[in-house]
C-alpha cells in the first residue's frame, strides 16, 4: 500500500481538493487503483450540521455519510464511488479515542495526544485505503494550523511504514498595489512543513497567472528539491484541465517513480475531447437561498449542482453559463427570470425565500421553461400545483408552515418522532434508495430502466394523502419507493421539461458520465435556442 498526502500552505480555499482528485485521476489513468481520503481538522463528526455558506455543500455517499464536499470533486473525476469511512475528521478521531479509553481499553495508560490520537488517525487511514494500490490523502486546511499537527505527524509517520509522496499546495497571491507574484508566503508554508520532518516531494504553486522563473528558483532554493518538482497551477477553466497541467510537467511520471510503480504515460484524448470540443453559451438560472455572505456571490453551496449542469451541457455541443438568483431577492421582486431558458431549484432547509422559490417554479410551469426540481425543489413544485392547479388554497410543507390547511409536504413518521428526541445529526433519510419508475414517464425513459437508485438527504416527504387529488389535477407520480409509499419523482405530461426529484442526481452526475436528468434538462434547454 503506498500513500500520497496533500497538504496546503498559506491560505485554504484555493483548490487543494482539485489538485488531490487531479492526482488521483493521473494515478488512476495509469492503472491504479486510488483511494481518495479526506482529513478535515474540525471538531464536528461529520458535515451534516455545517452551514453550507461558511462550508459548502454537504456531500452525501451511497452509503449515507454527510461529508465534505471535495469528495464530489474526488467522485466527478474519478468516476467512483467513495464512502463514508474516507472522511475523517477530528470530531470522529477525538471522540473514538475517548469511548475506547471509558471502555478501558488502553489498560490503565495515560491517554495522550501521541501516540494515542495518531495511532487512531494511521489506523483511519489504512483502513480506507485497504484493497487499494494507492491512498491519496488530502489534509484539510493549512500546514501552519495547530489542529493539522496530529494528522501530519500520523502522515508522517506512515510514511516510514509504507512509500509515501507528500505534495504540498501553495498559493502566491499578487497584490494589486505591486503588480508581480510574491513568494514569502509560500516559502513561509514550506519552512513550516519541514520543522515538522517532512519535506514535499512536490511543490504544487497556485497563482493567478504564469510562475516566472525569479521566483520559480526562489522557491527552489527554500525547498531544495528539482526544479521540476515545482509544479505551477495557474487559474484555469474548467477545473478538469488540472489533471492534464499535471501530466504535462512530468508529475504523473515523477510521482508513479517516487512510489515504485512502472506505468505508461495514459492516453488523454477523450478528456480533452469534452473539454475542448466546441460550445454554444446558453444561460441557465439557478435559484437557491445560500448564495450571498456580504456582498459576495458564492457558488460552493451548489457547486455539484452546477457542475452537472456544465458537464451535461458539455456532452450536448453546450457551454452552461449558470446565473445563481437569490430567492429572497426574487421573493422581494429584486430580480427577475426573464429570458430564461432552464430553471434549477436545488435542495435546502427553512422558509427563508420559499416563495421566491415557488414563484420561479410556478413561471417554469406557466411559460413552458424546462425545469428540474432537486429534493426540496420537488417539494416546493408539489406546493406550486397544489396551490395553483389542484386548487388547495394555502397548501404548504410543514416545515415551513406547521398550521397550513393542506400539508401536502409533511414528515415521515420516523423524522417526526427523531425530531422530538432532538436528535438531529446523521438522521435525515441519508444515502442510496431504489425508486420505481413509472412505464412510459419522461423520466423511464431518460434513465432507460424500471429500478434506479439515488442519493437521498430529507426529513420531509410527499403526503400520501394529497396523492390522489394531485394526479386528478394532473401531476404525474412517475417513480415511488418499492412499496409505493414514497413519491420519489414527479412530472408534467403536457410540458416540454418538467421534472422533479426527492433525490440529489448531482451527486452521481461525473464529468465522463452525465446523469441522465442533467442531459434531460439540458436537451430540452438546447430546443430553446
Amino acid at each position: 500500500m503506498r500513500f500520497v498526502f496533500v497538504v496546503g500552505g498559506v491560505i485554504s480555499g484555493v483548490g487543494k481538493g482539485i489538485i488531490t482528485a487531479s492526482i488521483a485521476k493521473i494515478l488512476q489513468k495509469r492503472g491504479l487503483s486510488v483511494a481518495p481520503i479526506k482529513i478535515d481538522p474540525y471538531f464536528n463528526v461529520d458535515a451534516g450540521t455545517l452551514n453550507p455558506l461558511e462550508h459548502g455543500e454537504v456531500w452525501v455517499t451511497e452509503d449515507g455519510g454527510e461529508i465534505d464536499q471535495d469528495f464530489g470533486h474526488y467522485e466527478r473525476f474519478l468516476n467512483v464511488n467513495v464512502p463514508k469511512k474516507n472522511s475523517i475528521t477530528s470530531g470522529q478521531v477525538y471522540l473514538k479515542v475517548i469511548q475506547d479509553e471509558r471502555k478501558g481499553r488502553y489498560l490503565g495508560k495515560t491517554v495522550q495526544l501521541i501516540p494515542h490520537i495518531t495511532d487512531e488517525i494511521a489506523r483511519r487511514i489504512l483502513e480506507a485505503a485497504e484493497g487499494h494500490d494507492v491512498g491519496v490523502v488530502e489534509i484539510g486546511g493549512v500546514v501552519g494550523d495547530y489542529e493539522n499537527i496530529p494528522f501530519i505527524f500520523a502522515a508522517h509517520k506512515l510514511s516510514m511504514e509504507h512509500r509515501s509522496a507528500f505534495v504540498l499546495v501553495v498559493y502566491m497571491p499578487k497584490p494589486p498595489h505591486i503588480g508581480e507574484l510574491k513568494s514569502k508566503p509560500a516559502q513561509h508554508a514550506i519552512r513550516d512543513l519541514r520543522e515538522l520532518g517532512v519535506t514535499p516531494n512536490f511543490v504544487v504553486i497556485r497563482a493567478p497567472g504564469a510562475l516566472d522563473e525569479p521566483r520559480k528558483r526562489k522557491l527552489q532554493n527554500v525547498v531544495n528539491i528539482p526544479s521540476r518538482r515545482l509544479v505551477p497551477v495557474p487559474d484555469v477553466s474548467p477545473v478538469y484541465r488540472v489533471p492534464i497541467i499535471l501530466e504535462e510537467s512530468g508529475m504523473g511520471d515523477l510521482l508513479a517513480e517516487d512510489l515504485g510503480f512502472r506505468t505508461q504515460r495514459p492516453d488523454w484524448s477523450d478528456w480533452l475531447t469534452i473539454i475542448e470540443s466546441p460550445k454554444e453559451p446558453v444561460k441557465v438560472h439557478l435559484v437557491g437561498k445560500y448564495v450571498k455572505v456580504g456582498e459576495y456571490v458564492l457558488p460552493d453551496a451548489y457547486i455539484s449542482v452546477i457542475e452537472a449542469i456544465r458537464t451535461a451541457g458539455w456532452h450536448l455541443g453546450l457551454d452552461p453559463q449558470v446565473e445563481i438568483v437569490d430567492s429572497e431577492a426574487l421573493e422581494k421582486g429584486k430580480v427577475d427570470l426573464s429570458g430564461a431558458l432552464g430553471i434549477v431549484v436545488p435542495g435546502g432547509f427553512g422558509k427563508r425565500g420559499v416563495e421566491g422559490k415557488i414563484e420561479a417554479i410556478r413561471e417554469a410551469r406557466e411559460q413552458g421553461i424546462p425545469y428540474l426540481g432537486l429534493c426540496f425543489g420537488m417539494q416546493l413544485a408539489v406546493v406550486e400545483f397544489a396551490r395553483n392547479v389542484a386548487g388547495l388554497r394555502g397548501a404548504h410543507t410543514t416545515e415551513v408552515d406547521p398550521g397550513t390547511p393542506h400539508p401536502v409536504i409533511d414528515l415521515l413518521p420516523r423524522q417526526r418522532e427523531l425530531i422530538r428526541q432532538g436528535k438531529i445529526g446523521a438522521t435525515m433519510r441519508l444515502g442510496a434508495y431504489p425508486a420505481v419508475l413509472r412505464e412510459g414517464t419522461l423520466v423511464r425513459r431518460l434513465y432507460g430502466r424500471e429500478v434506479v437508485y439515488e442519493r437521498h438527504r430529507h426529513r420531509f416527504e410527499v403526503n400520501p394523502k394529497y396523492v390522489d387529488v394531485l394526479e386528478s389535477a394532473g401531476l404525474v407520480v412517475s417513480g415511488t419507493s418499492p412499496d409505493g409509499e414514497l413519491v420519489e419523482f414527479v412530472e408534467l405530461g403536457d410540458h416540454p421539461f418538467f421534472v422533479a426529484t426527492q433525490a440529489h442526481p448531482e451527486f452521481k452526475s461525473r464529468f465522463e458520465a452525465p446523469h441522465p436528468l442533467f442531459l434531460g434538462f439540458m436537451r430540452a434547454v438546447k430546443g430553446r435556442l
